[in-house]
């Protein structure tokens, strides 16, 4: 495939050095500001040499996978997340930015959306973005800022969730993840557009030496007690998720000793496994059926099947003839193709040393199309594992979150820095980059209980519904991290791949995906034994009991593919405290907001009346309005009588529903218990001013605006995310109104967090005991700052 344009160019991506080993992570408690450089360095090196694989400018500006942005967004997104977050946590003034075009274009990717979603329209080829020199030059431009934000940043040991220096590493250990994502996204691209750095080295291809791995026999594991979750005061960065606790008591089951390997999921894929939909879920076969699928997405075959790219190169597949012999092009098209291929197991037995060429499919690895290493671990999503499962037999699953802390070696009880997988110099285990591949699944020993690679080579696919632990709490720097993935159709992987590196390769990280994405992921055979008294065996699997609404969608019934009459599973509420708002568990503070905003409406009357009060009072311009908690929009439309534009902000996706509706058709009718509730604007002169956003923090798309209205500090989970954010969607000579419904943020309480930044106008209360405070920008803030 030449997608190459005339004149089309190689920019070399580099700001630093080509690096293909990454140091271990700093012990918080003992570390240097030169080491903080050094770790801050590998981490941005590494990123960089990434995109080294890229044979042309252009290609950047692809999509390789239709759920996706572009490269050109990752390779600056990450520097612009630096930028974000070091403003937040006031390591840089808003004046410091290097070019906040480039913070704003870069700073939001999409959400691991449905199989069958829509195409983001930033993947489309008529969107602009900027040119890979911009790009380099504005990565470059940070760096040198994050030097000298190293540099003047007084260090005082131990770095913990509250210190400044927090944010830095939240930089550092993000860089790391795209790091990963980006080795999948790039192992999507037509193999014709990426080339492999010199340097980059892929695990050994031997075969494997133990004849146990076709049979991969299971091993018990007796009823043990566990501990999820990470302290606080441990000396290394954690992400939000990995913190909280939980102790359990997992009954006994039995794993298989090594990951599923791609010669044995061959046997599921030959026996017409993605054809039969007896193996697969609800929510798997629309996958199945919507993909086209016949085998995993990095298997070759030469029979043309329907690729994952999107955008220019939606209709490219990976499955070309010119990959095979003629021979083996001719099989895969025979009558009776499946059955020929079967000969391969046939042989097996006769030859155990038989050349890894005669699989019949071929693997795609990062930059290269190899003949099939069939004892590497298989790389599938959730579907395609769980209808693995299926096919071996009864009782098979994957493993729960709980059961791999039980197959770890480790005393779980008793775990300090140096037990850290990451922290072992010389563990035996494919992460940290050790190699640039998978690595047979025999490469390294079993531990201590009998498991092969519990960490590292390629993740691990859980039974376990992506939630936080009991004692979780957000970040303020990073508030929508984990928490919008608190929905039940995430899923927790495990363990860490060979492109893990820092916190993600920490045998504490916790990680998620939608159940139809690809990682480096793999899973392994689990089953549950029969407890001595005969009742249902725990595996202490964790699920997620809400049905959350997604806005355009609707609620998803997220069915589960385990059988309870033969296992207990476990049902937790969302620990997002934002979903009650949009879980069908609690409807009632969604009616509830509906009687307030449009049956017994008197207090938003009040609002309305006292909001445009102000603005007689304190004129402003009448450019741009911003109403954070904008609820179903009745204020918005209120304010584009006074505004050119007014953008309402929400994260509840059925507040913003029914504003889209009433902005589009002008009526919507709502079911408030046994009653409608219709819902009219009396004004469509003003709908087409206003813009409605489904937003869990204030993003730099957000304008800056005349008017800022925040009504929902009573609602947000971490009010500090929005708090801190304000400053910057204020105009200088702008005014911001903060109200709350109940007294507990008033004008002494914000005062903490405003005042370097605002000053205070006015105060009152319009009803019971809400509190509504009127703020102006310090013009000593705004002249140093901004």
């Amino acid at each position: 495939m030449n997608i190459k344009k005339p004149n089309d160019r190689y920019t070399n991506p580099l700001t630093g050095k080509l690096v293909f080993d990454s140091i271990k992570p700093l012990d918080l408690t003992n570390f240097t500001k030169e080491d903080a450089k050094a770790y801050f360095d590998n981490s941005y090196d590494l990123y960089e040499t990434l995109f080294t694989s890229l044979k042309y400018d252009s290609v950047y500006y692809l999509c390789p996978d239709r759920l996706r942005l572009p490269l050109i967004f990752y390779y600056g997104h990450t520097a612009a997340v630096f930028m974000n977050k070091l403003c937040l946590a006031g390591l840089i003034k808003p004046n410091e930015r290097i070019r906040f075009d480039m913070d704003m274009i870069f700073e939001t990717g999409v959400d691991e959306m449905s199989w069958d979603d829509t195409e983001h329209y930033r993947m489309g080829g008529s969107y602009k973005w900027p040119t890979v020199e911009e790009t380099k030059e504005f990565r470059a431009k940070v760096r040198e800022l994050i030097y000298k934000v190293i540099d003047r940043t007084p260090l005082e040991l131990p770095v913990t969730w509250d210190s400044p220096w927090w944010a830095l590493f939240m930089g550092f250990e993000h860089e790391r993840i795209h790091f990963e994502t980006s080795t999948v996204l790039i192992r999507q691209y037509p193999v014709e557009l990426v080339q492999r750095p010199l340097g980059w080295s892929y695990a050994p291809f031997q075969l494997s030496q133990d004849k146990n791995i076709i049979k991969n026999e299971m091993v018990k594991v007796a009823e043990t007690q566990v501990r999820l979750g990470k302290k606080f005061d441990f000396p290394s960065y954690g992400w939000d998720n990995e913190y909280g606790q939980v102790d359990c008591k997992v009954s006994a089951f039995e794993a298989s000793k090594f990951k599923v390997t791609n010669e044995q999921f061959l046997e599921f894929v030959l026996d017409d496994g993605y054809s039969k939909r007896e193996y697969w879920s609800d929510e798997g076969w629309q996958w199945v059926k919507f993909k086209q699928a016949k085998h995993p997405l990095f298997w070759i075959c030469p029979m043309k099947c329907k690729s994952g790219c999107g955008g220019l190169i939606s209709t490219y597949s990976h499955c070309q003839e010119h990959h095979f012999s003629k021979h083996h092009v001719n099989m895969f098209k025979s009558e009776n193709a499946k059955e020929k291929m079967k000969i391969f197991f046939s042989d097996f037995d006769e030859n155990q040393n038989k050349n890894a060429s005669e699989f019949p499919f071929k693997l795609r690895l990062m930059f290269d199309i190899v003949d099939m290493p069939k004892n590497w671990p298989v790389e599938v999503n959730y579907h395609e594992a769980k209808a693995y499962c299926k096919w071996k037999g009864e009782g098979f699953r994957c493993i729960s979150e709980a059961e791999h802390h039980a197959i770890r070696e480790y005393d779980v009880f008793d775990l300090d820095a140096t037990k850290d997988i990451i922290y072992q110099i010389h563990s035996k285990v494919n992460h940290n980059m050790a190699y640039g591949s998978s690595t047979p699944v025999d490469l390294h020993p079993a531990n201590s209980k009998g498991f092969h690679d519990v960490f590292g080579n390629v993740w691990e696919w859980t039974e376990d519904n992506f939630n936080g632990l009991p004692g979780t709490k957000t970040h303020f720097l990073y508030d929508d991290f984990s928490s919008p993935c608190y929905d039940g159709r995430h899923n927790l992987i495990m363990g860490g791949s060979w492109a893990s590196t820092g916190d993600e390769a920490s045998c504490f990280a916790r990680y998620m995906f939608r159940r139809h994405f690809y990682q480096h992921c793999g899973f392994r055979l689990v089953r549950s034994l029969p407890t001595s008294d005969g009742s249902k065996p725990n595996p202490q699997i964790r699920l997620c009991k809400d049905h959350i609404f997604v806005l355009g969608a609707g609620t998803p019934n997220n069915k589960v593919d385990l059988d309870e009459n033969k296992l207990q599973v476990g049902y937790y509420e969302t620990t997002n405290k934002q979903y009650l708002y949009d879980s069908h568990l609690h409807g009632q503070h969604f009616e509830n907001e509906i009687v307030d905003q449009h049956v017994k409406a008197e207090r938003i009357e009040k609002l309305i009346e006292q909001v445009n009060k102000i603005l007689d009072d304190y004129p402003v311009e009448g450019r741009i309005a911003t109403h954070l908690g904008c609820s179903t929009g009745r204020l918005v439309f209120d304010l584009a009588k006074r505004f050119d534009e007014v953008v309402g902000v929400d994260f509840c996706g059925k507040f913003l529903d029914i504003a889209l509706k009433i902005q589009a058709q002008g009526e919507v009718c709502v079911k408030v218990g046994e009653e409608d509730v219709c819902i009219k604007c009396n004004d469509m002169d003003v709908v087409n001013k206003v813009v409605f956003k489904q937003m869990t923090w204030i993003p730099n798309e957000i304008p800056k605006s005349e008017l800022v209205l925040f009504s929902m500090i009573d609602r947000v989970e971490n009010h500090l995310s929005w708090l801190r954010r304000l400053k910057e969607i204020v105009q200088p000579n702008g005014l911001l109104v903060v109200y709350c419904k109940q007294a507990k943020w008033t004008s002494k309480k914000l005062q903490e967090n405003f005042e370097k930044i605002f000053y205070l106008i006015k105060e009152s209360c319009l009803m019971g005991d809400d509190c509504l405070s009127i703020w102006k920008m310090k013009s000593s803030y705004a002249a140093e700052y901004l």
